[in-house]
């Protein structure tokens, strides 16, 4: 599979004051993505909320009738946007990577319930997440909680929402020490996730379920750290995307070049403050057993 060219500067915007944004509003696409995903929330999302028929993976993963439908359902809608593949956490593994390597260089990414498990045992932390990958990276990201009624969005270049509002809608500076962190321990390597609860290096965690919307909240500011093990592609493509636009830094536990190694999935190192991100990922690199 091809892999995408890496940027510049791997850890870094490329505003690293964070003001990113260089127009008032989202485009015309934007909003459009927005409405597409509204919409599909409205209709095939919510009324299944504690009312739908589960099942099991391959994997052992959980998938609704609400999965399938708002992904049956996004796909002509956001392909009547831009013309071009799809690649779907409910497809079968073989269509996904033939509609990656599709040579258009253009695919929507789409999550259509990035937090299942929330969503079956009646959490209210879920959201669809939609992506439009150009050469390999996303350009345009939309990340809905049709619950909280909170559309996240950016688009490459122009910068990040939060509905109306541009991200982040606060930024603190903290040491390691006072830091609120978002974690998902289920996908760390034991002795680190160890580590990490045994002598915690920053003042509080929480993890809410939703890889998406937990990008959402370290891009808003409500995280001032985060760590994840590893995301698929439809679980960080349009996250990414949101939390650069605002102006943040990340990298994975292997490599500072965030986009380094596989495509398919990707531990997450994060923080909007440059000096927290350095103390935060040092932590994690001398603490983590494979270091």
């Amino acid at each position: 599979m091809p892999q995408p060219a890496k940027p510049s500067d791997p850890a870094r915007p490329a505003d690293p004051a964070g003001s990113l944004a260089t127009v008032d509003r989202p485009s015309a696409l934007l909003r459009a993505t927005v409405d597409v995903v509204r919409g599909v929330a409205e209709r095939e999302v919510m009324p299944r909320f504690l009312n739908t028929r589960q099942s099991r993976k391959v994997d052992g993963s959980v998938v609704t009738e609400a999965d399938i439908a708002a992904q049956h359902a996004l796909a002509p809608l956001l392909r009547g946007l831009v013309d071009c593949g799809l690649v779907g956490e409910e497809m079968p593994e073989d269509e996904q990577q033939a509609a990656w390597a599709s040579g258009t260089g253009t695919v929507w990414c789409v999550d259509p319930i990035d937090g299942t498990s929330n969503f079956t045992c009646g959490l209210p932390s879920f959201a669809i997440s939609v992506a439009l990958v150009r050469a390999g990276r996303p350009v345009l990201g939309v990340i809905y909680d049709p619950v909280a009624d909170e559309a996240f969005q950016a688009e490459d270049g122009l910068g990040a929402w939060l509905n109306d509002k541009p991200l982040p809608l606060q930024r603190r500076s903290v040491a390691l020490r006072q830091a609120m962190a978002g974690i998902e321990f289920k996908r760390i390597d034991r002795a680190l996730a160890a580590r990490l609860t045994a002598r915690a290096p920053y003042c509080s965690q929480r993890n809410y379920g939703s890889s998406a919307l937990e990008w959402c909240y370290a891009a808003a500011g409500r995280f001032d750290v985060y760590l994840h093990g590893g995301q698929k592609l439809w679980d960080y493509a349009a996250g990414w995307l949101i939390f650069r636009e605002a102006g943040g830094y990340c990298a994975s536990l292997d490599h500072d070049d965030f986009w380094d190694g596989p495509v398919w999935e990707k531990s997450v190192i994060a923080a909007l403050d440059p000096a927290l991100f350095g103390e935060w990922k040092d932590w994690l690199r001398a603490n983590r057993p494979s270091a």
